[in-house]
């Protein structure tokens, strides 16, 4: 049985892209593998938060992960900054790491370039060694990703490399798994850029929380063509192929399929019928999601991961802390 490992920021509502792209393949994730699933709010914190909103997130994408299909008594959830050897290796892979290669990272640059460096914390330029140690931590083989985390994945494969070459070999160089289907789920408004919970646009994305009515409204304003064809082509037709792709990742259906299902129906139907298929995807969840949220329940829960967690993490945090020659030798 292999061990994964992966996390998400506590930034905002997950959208149905978080859904689609890795949500959705959790349940599956642990009943094959030994499976951690966190909520990295140390990472969230590279950029401002306000203190009441954050821990409302924190919560609040709990109750997301249980309510996606997260089984308790089979993966390990819990919250990062509740676990102390996250923020103690990732200081210590800080000191591997070279500040040539950090500011290399494309998030890194598309941030700084927006805000000047000025304007951009220190943090956000050292957090990929602390997403580093989240995966090295608990001796992970595969980490599930997004497409857009490639890059950060290829830097803790490196940084495990040259720490168990330079001190000793201790830590699992993870395997990347990126998921075929669903795993860029683009802009309603603006298809050819991925789909964001910070989207200042509200009509660009999908809340896993978004009700009934404000779905099909903003399934039906999604940006398309004037063609009135469904069918599958990004570069000409990237807002058909986005609700494509939304449809396929929820049903399963091939993309071909589809296409023909919808053959000289228009728009207006295949529209209509995403938005059934997305409430319908979400209403489960959705229930589920209200019972949890302001529960013991889930205070159980994560008290229970964090317990697990934290036993995990410290034996792996003594084996670097050793190889690096920290702490005393005790006689």
């Amino acid at each position: 049985m292999k061990t994964i490992f992966s996390g998400i920021q506590p930034s905002g509502t997950m959208t149905l892209g978080n859904y689609l792209g890795a949500m959705k393949h959790f349940p599956k994730l642990q009943d094959e593998n030994n499976a951690y699933f966190c909520i990295v709010d140390a990472h969230a914190i590279t950029v401002p938060q306000d203190r009441l909103e954050l821990r409302k997130n924190i919560r609040s994408l709990a109750a997301l992960y249980i309510a996606s299909g997260i089984d308790p008594t089979k993966a390990t959830l819990f919250i990062q900054s509740e676990v102390q050897a996250h923020t103690q290796l990732g200081w210590m892979l800080q000191c591997v790491a070279y500040i040539g290669e950090l500011e290399r990272m494309t998030q890194f640059k598309d941030k700084s370039a927006k805000q000047g460096n000025e304007g951009v914390s220190a943090g956000l330029l050292t957090y990929p060694p602390l997403m580093a140690a989240d995966i090295l931590l608990y001796g992970t083989d595969v980490v599930p990703v997004g497409d857009d985390q490639k890059q950060h994945l290829e830097l803790t494969r490196n940084l495990a490399q040259r720490f168990n070459n330079k001190y000793n070999d201790i830590f699992t160089i993870p395997e990347i798994h990126v998921t075929e289907v669903g795993a860029r789920i683009m802009s309603l408004q603006e298809p050819t850029k991925k789909m964001s919970k910070s989207d200042e646009n509200q009509k660009a994305f999908i809340s896993m929380l978004d009700d009934e009515k404000k779905i099909e409204k903003k399934i039906k304003s999604a940006v398309t063509d004037s063609e009135g064809i469904v069918k599958f082509d990004k570069e000409n037709k990237p807002g058909i192929s986005n609700l494509l792709t939304i449809y396929s990742s929820i049903t399963e259906e091939s993309i071909e399929t589809i296409e023909a299902r919808y053959d000289g129906k228009g728009y207006g139907v295949f529209k209509q019928d995403v938005a059934n298929i997305v409430i319908e995807a979400l209403r489960p969840i959705q229930q589920r999601y209200y019972e949890l949220v302001d529960s013991e329940e889930l205070d159980d829960i994560l008290d229970h991961g964090a317990d697990k967690a934290n036993k995990e993490a410290m034996k792996m945090l003594r084996k670097a802390k050793k190889a690096m020659g920290l702490g005393r030798i005790r006689k």
